[in-house]
């Protein structure tokens, strides 16, 4: 890999990862308006569908222009499966978490991703623990015990559920790392998201559709929030961290992505209002410590 292109790379991950962070903001100033988590999901992937179509579109005549035999239905369907696991599932446990817990504490969960992509790969694909990934497991986990701690006195039981669910979606999205980084190749990054996130648009509005029985009904200050989620802190960001995968490795887009939960706290408490402690910062910085650890560690040991 040419250097220019490693630097590519982590420019496009960097702002990938930047633009991820907002997603739980522009979630919790829709919630305002009390709909619930499903609704949001639909109509954010609505806005978001006809985007990924146009891309896919462009990226499979690109492939036939330059000769290239049509993509074969293995690949469309890892790509598939990958958009149901890593963007679906991991949506809906994310979505649902936030009407629990506080934009903080689920970027915090969420930024777990990388510890359960160490996990995974260990157990099913024979990639070996190494002592720096265990004490960086350690390290961050000990961080989100002292968040989830502040903030179970106030939240109770739903602070409980809320991090359950928003866990549900970190391993969700660790298979998603895996998988891309498996299977982007014989596609490229720009089709194999198309399809992937097509997939997930498919999904996600056809659950609406059944759960909530038709309903899509919403107010235009939702409509508008709704679609700044799915431009800003959805189709921009997944090609461009997709990109950065297919430039440099996983362990290093998880190593930056150390930036996201920096945004989201920042956003939180400027526009939201939540409070952010001492405590809260020991916490959060021994999390961003601890998945830092990890993916320096894991780079080096590559």
């Amino acid at each position: 890999m040419r250097p220019s292109a490693t630097l590519a790379g982590y420019i496009l991950a960097a702002t990938g990862a930047a633009l991820f962070s907002t997603k739980a903001i522009f979630i919790k100033l829709a919630f305002t308006e009390e709909v619930d988590a499903a609704l949001m999901l639909a109509w954010r992937m609505i806005f978001a569908l006809p985007f990924y179509l146009t891309i896919g579109a462009y990226a499979w005549a690109q492939r036939i222009a330059r000769g290239e035999a049509p993509p074969d239905k293995r690949s469309i369907w890892l790509a598939i499966g990958t958009g149901f696991v890593g963007y679906y599932l991991a949506s809906q446990f994310d979505f649902a978490g936030l009407m629990f817990i506080s934009a903080q504490l689920e970027r915090l969960v969420l930024f777990t991703y990388p510890l359960f992509v160490m996990f995974i790969s260990w157990g099913f694909y024979g990639e070996p623990l190494t002592r720096t990934g265990l004490a960086a497991a350690a390290i961050t986990y000990l961080g989100l015990a002292i968040v989830f701690a502040l903030d179970l006195p106030e939240g109770g039981r739903n602070t409980v559920v809320g991090t359950a669910l928003v866990l549900g979606a970190a391993v969700s999205f660790a298979l998603h790392q895996i998988w891309a980084r498996r299977f982007m190749a014989p596609l490229g990054s720009a089709l194999f998201t198309s399809i992937a996130l097509t997939s997930a648009s498919f999904f996600c509005i056809l659950h609406q559709l059944v759960v909530g029985r038709g309903n899509l009904a919403a107010s235009p200050r939702f409509l508008w929030l709704t679609a700044g989620c799915a431009i800003v802190a959805t189709v921009l960001p997944t090609f461009l961290v997709n990109a950065g995968l297919a430039r440099i490795s996983s362990q290093a887009v998880s190593m930056i992505s150390t930036l996201s939960p920096v945004v989201t706290i920042g956003l939180a408490v400027s526009i939201l209002g939540e409070p952010f402690t001492v405590a809260d910062a020991i916490g959060s910085s021994l999390v961003l410590a601890g998945v830092g650890l990890y993916a320096w560690g894991d780079t080096r040991r590559r």
